[in-house]
């Protein structure tokens, strides 16, 4: 009988145990709602946020100028490639402007999400890129100048989503993914100039 007494109250204690266990890190239902009706007009951005979010947004910023000029320096390349592999490579330019296009308006409806407003003043474009407006000799250097712009914005965007880590989670799987594509890019134009022959 005290055996089973036992057992009973190791059982309770290990139930007790496991709930409270489960519930470590996690607040009550009670307290998220409470919470969740408190600076409604801040929509996404809860009690849980904790990144610096003007920094952030600055900085996202910042890599919506990058997006903008490497937009930009593709169009200028696409339109004045010559020689007689352009027409494969101008393909290839327009391709990329429009992904670098969709990467900026990812980046500038995340940047409002997060209560900010999309800096695209011509005047600071850039000023404020990571990477360099460079229209390129002939079309050989155009590739180059375009694969250098990737690995920039590779290490950009690398060390972006290390500052962020878990702080905002959204906003590091978006820059995640366009960091996939900024590696896709930097390969496409490492194969094309592997084995140039000629300007």
């Amino acid at each position: 009988m005290a055996a089973a007494k036992k057992t009973s109250t190791r059982k309770s204690n290990h139930a007790a145990a496991q709930s409270t266990s489960d519930n470590s890190g996690f607040t009550d239902v009670k307290t998220l709602r409470e919470r969740a009706r408190k600076g409604l007009d801040k929509g996404p951005i809860t009690a849980t946020y904790t990144i610096d979010r003007k920094e952030l947004i600055r900085r996202l910023n910042d890599a919506l100028a990058t997006e903008w000029v490497c937009v930009l320096r593709y169009m200028r390349h696409y339109f004045s490639a010559a020689g007689m592999l352009a027409e494969s490579v101008k393909q290839e330019f327009l391709t990329h402007a429009k992904e670098e296009q969709a990467h900026a308006d990812l980046i500038a409806q995340r940047i409002v999400q997060l209560g900010g407003d999309p800096d695209l003043d011509p005047a600071t474009l850039t000023q404020r890129s990571h990477a360099e407006y460079k229209e390129g000799r002939n079309l050989r250097d155009m590739v180059k100048e375009n694969l250098v712009a990737e690995r920039i914005a590779i290490d950009s965007y690398r060390e972006l989503i290390n500052w962020i880590g878990d702080r905002d989670t959204t906003t590091k799987r978006m820059l995640e993914g366009i960091l996939a594509m900024e590696e896709d890019h930097a390969d496409d134009f490492r194969d094309l100039l592997d084995g140039w022959i000629g300007d």
